[in-house]
């Protein structure tokens, strides 16, 4: 039995993020969330030595750990080489390919990069392999709401000038999955939540342009090879323009992140009580009277 073809073309990722940096990134989206990142860092009270930024587009987010946690070493684990800056450490790695031993790092955080990996739950275990005891991992990636209007606008402009409609936006988590996956890759007091940001654009091509200096642009393994018709296009741009403008005429764009965040197992962090250890009832901390499952004399 033949193994299933990748979902992403890595090397055609890693080609994107070069060209994207070359041309100069567009960083708004990131730099919001490197600002996140640092405000729920703020609410972790304790320090971190040892830290792990994994594959974080540019090197914002290994910047913002080392000002913060001055006492620290940053080791950043990049998908392109990159000059040497500051105090933090650097190396070329495949997020898929952890090169970290075991229980290295006490605080590991990876922004805008595992939406774009094959195997998510594979990266999230080496994530928490990697982590001593009760250290902490927190990332983000890209949701399954992100970008909803280009892939609605897409498709139907496809269906209508070609008949069909190909693979042009990746598929993205949703937040209940993200918080299986954590769960699955043994970490501990997991957490996963949501946040929409809207971004507005004078056209759907102002867009796409932003998508190509932050390297987002289609890298699938079955997108389509045959260049995009310009009647597609053009009929892509119509359709979002009429679906998804505000009344001054500028389009949204929706980006969901799901934030991430998960301790490696210690035996100091709390546990759930065993079902039917409670020495208090729900009922009386409600004040109101507990009904029996087979009790209707209040129906």
């Amino acid at each position: 039995m033949t193994d299933p073809s990748p979902l992403f073309d890595t090397a055609l990722v890693r080609r994107r993020l070069a060209r994207a940096r070359a041309g100069g990134y567009a960083d708004f989206l990131l730099a919001r969330l490197v600002e996140d990142l640092d405000d729920r860092l703020g609410a972790v009270l304790r320090d971190f030595a040892a830290i792990l930024d994994l594959a974080t587009p540019t090197d914002a987010a290994a910047a913002a750990l080392s000002a913060r946690y001055g006492a620290g070493t940053v080791l950043r684990l990049a998908a392109l080489p990159e000059m040497p800056a500051g105090r933090v450490l650097r190396a070329v790695a495949d997020p898929e390919f952890l090169p970290a031993a075991p229980a290295g790092f006490d605080l590991a955080v990876s922004l805008l990069a595992l939406q774009g990996v094959n195997d998510l739950p594979g990266a999230l275990v080496q994530l928490r392999r990697a982590l001593r005891p009760d250290g902490l991992f927190l990332g983000c990636l890209l949701g399954g709401a992100t970008l909803t209007e280009l892939r609605q606008s897409f498709a139907q402009a496809e269906s209508e000038v070609e008949g069909g409609v190909s693979p042009r936006v990746a598929p993205f988590a949703a937040v209940r999955e993200a918080g299986a996956l954590l769960q699955r890759a043994g970490f501990a007091l997991p957490v996963a939540d949501t946040e929409t940001l809207t971004v507005r654009y004078a056209d759907a091509f102002a867009l796409m342009r932003d998508l190509r200096a932050m390297g987002l642009t289609n890298a699938l393994t079955e997108r389509r090879r045959t260049p995009l018709r310009r009647a597609t296009l053009l009929r892509m741009a119509e359709i979002y323009a009429a679906r998804f403008a505000d009344p001054d005429g500028r389009l949204r764009a929706t980006f969901e992140v799901l934030w991430l965040s998960g301790w490696a197992p210690h035996a100091s962090q709390q546990t759930p009580l065993k079902p039917g250890s409670a020495k208090a009832r729900l009922a009386d901390a409600l004040g109101t009277i507990e009904l029996k499952p087979d009790d209707r004399s209040t129906r």
